[in-house]
């Protein structure tokens, strides 16, 4: 299982969804999404669930968020980076 990492924090909208769109669209079977933002993808959300993903949000501690995105069909990543 391969972890893609997407720093979208700071980037203005709607470049954080159209990368975030763009990088889940060419994600390899068993392979992840960890993205970093700076706000919660609420937009997000529902199109993960439409296109047949799963995700867990988390709030860091320096206010961002860090969003695990995977194939419904696949286990849930570790929170823990590599």
């Amino acid at each position: 299982m391969a972890e893609r990492v997407l720093d979208a924090r700071w980037l203005e909208p709607p470049e954080p969804m159209e990368l975030t769109l763009a990088a889940i669209d060419s994600l390899e079977p068993g392979d992840h999404l960890r993205l970093l933002i700076h706000r919660t993808p609420y937009m997000l959300f529902p199109i993960l669930k439409e296109w047949g993903f799963s995700y867990q949000s988390h709030s860091n501690d320096d206010g961002t968020y860090e969003v695990l995105i995977w194939r419904k069909e696949q286990a849930a990543p570790s929170r823990t980076p590599p």
